[in-house]
């Protein structure tokens, strides 16, 4: 399994010295939320000019906000500016609070507005022309000219049937979020492999996004991963996937433990069908130093796991 981390950093400099430290340590990712450096792709193009191997992901771009033919331009842009092939970007609805609230749109044909949106989208990334008269988008255009070799790999987020069909008919695959392994086990991934493989696809991509922590004591450490989960923790998107996994809390999702019992719950989740782990690291303790520490024994860990391959 591939280990990522989160990225991003108060600054540019901060997120092209993160991107060259985690390359340096063996990471195979780091994932990009929308709002970091306020639009990620112009910091990632950045970071990916410091480094040479390392995959910068989004983990996520919301599909709402953008133009699909708009969404695939600024994508094609992101490898050009690199200088390298390593970016894939991953993309999402959003939530209705953030969609009807904060953009005054409708959120009620989600799972058909994101199909017509991943159809467009991924055409033009393949170098294929979009032709799609849609309900919800539309588009009759040409590929980016910028398109790099190959294209750029699309990962939906996607947790429910509808959007995990979609994911394996159109996408590399998913890119997750409070996901654990039963969830994948039981519900992500067989929908998933079934989809891409009646379009005839390759076996797709599940990057398992959960915070992670090393720490000796568990109780401390879910109460540190649950101040960190205040944003989203009511979201009903993650609450129907939290409940698939038997878990009521994302401080019960996170992977805690010592070293032996975290190898575990991350091998868990490979077994399960996760090719890809995006680690949220939570620091835990009561001042800087002791969380200082406690993320270094967790990188720590991670690094090693990611140096095994």
């Amino acid at each position: 399994m591939r280990i990522g981390l989160t990225g991003g950093a108060a600054t540019i400099d901060g997120i092209v010295r993160q991107a060259e430290e985690a390359e340096r340590d063996g990471f195979h990712a780091l994932w990009y939320a929308s709002a970091v450096a306020g639009d990620p792709l112009a910091a990632m193009a950045v970071a990916g000019r410091a480094t040479t191997a390392i995959e910068l992901g989004t983990a996520v771009v919301q599909t709402y906000p953008c133009h699909p033919v708009l969404q695939a331009s600024r994508a094609a842009s992101v490898p050009y500016a690199m200088g390298r092939p390593g970016f894939t970007l991953g993309i999402g609805p959003s939530h209705r609070t953030y969609v009807e609230g904060a953009l005054g749109l409708s959120y009620e044909a989600v799972g058909a507005a994101t199909e017509e949106y991943l159809r467009i989208l991924t055409a033009l990334l393949r170098g294929e022309q979009a032709d799609l008269t849609g309900e919800h988008w539309s588009a009759h255009a040409s590929a980016p000219a910028g398109r790099p070799p190959g294209g750029v790999p699309v990962l939906l987020a996607a947790l429910g049937p509808r959007l995990l069909r979609v994911a394996g008919e159109y996408a590399e695959g998913v890119v997750l979020w409070m996901a654990t392994a039963e969830a994948i086990d039981a519900h992500i991934a067989p929908r998933l492999y079934k989809a891409a493989a009646s379009a005839g696809r390759p076996a797709p991509r599940i990057v398992a996004g959960l915070p992670v922590a090393v720490h000796h004591d568990p109780d401390e450490a879910r109460t540190a991963a649950a101040a960190t989960a205040v944003a989203y923790d009511g979201l009903p998107n993650y609450r129907r996937i939290l409940e698939i996994g038997g878990k009521t809390s994302p401080a019960e999702a996170a992977v805690i433990g010592d070293e032996d019992s975290v190898r575990g719950q991350l091998a868990a989740l490979a077994d399960a069908g996760a090719t890809d782990l995006w680690a949220h690291i939570v620091a835990v303790g009561p001042d800087r130093d002791s969380r200082r520490a406690s993320a270094h024994r967790t990188r720590r860990l991670l690094a090693e796991l990611a140096a095994r391959g």
